[in-house]
């Protein structure tokens, strides 16, 4: 059990990617997890109510498994093959993040002070897990799909929409954490 409980090389991992994007490809599905909200919206019956979520759902019924994959993945993940469920963080952003207030840094997998139930207390809190949450799910839809679906199953077929929005998403992300989490924290 060894083997699983060590993080895989790129050399395993990379081929197991390429092997799934081969397979989707083959049989003309795209991977992606932001629209398996619209299909799960549309399961639901929201195309009653808006044209965007009126579509053959059916036809991304294998995409559901996929997110159940992750989901069942994950736990088993977390709770049965995971001797320190921590990461490993730098003991200089720990200090860094412990400096900002979050004590938790280190100690625990998500931040307790953003995701801990005390979290919902804070208005500020609750505008920022709202906000993002809107800003993530509208960015994803506008962006034609979200990081997932642009860098494997976009950047795999050769597509520059996702080279943009792939260049996009690290650019967003270095200018969030140098540039706004310093005057949000």
């Amino acid at each position: 059990m060894n083997w699983i409980l060590e993080p895989w090389p790129w050399y395993i991992s990379g081929p197991l990617i390429a092997t799934t994007m081969a397979a989707l490809l083959f049989v003309g599905k795209n991977f992606g997890m932001s629209s398996n909200l619209r299909t799960v919206c549309a399961v639901l019956g929201a195309g009653r109510s808006c044209d965007f979520f009126d579509f053959d759902w059916r036809g991304q019924r294998w995409n559901l498994f996929v997110i159940a994959g992750a989901v069942i993945g994950g736990f088993v993940a977390m709770h049965y093959l995971s001797d320190n469920p921590i990461p490993q963080i730098n003991p200089e952003v720990t200090a860094q993040l412990k400096q900002k207030g979050f004590e938790s840094a280190g100690s625990s997998y998500l931040p307790n002070e953003l995701f801990g139930n005390h979290a919902f207390s804070s208005v500020k809190n609750i505008v920022l897990l709202l906000g993002g949450g809107f800003l993530v799910g509208f960015g994803a839809r506008y962006a034609g799909g979200c990081t997932s679906g642009h860098a494997i199953s976009g950047l795999s077929n050769l597509q520059l929409p996702s080279l943009i929005a792939v260049a996009g998403f690290f650019i967003g992300g270095l200018i969030m954490v140098h540039v706004i989490f310093p005057f949000i924290f």
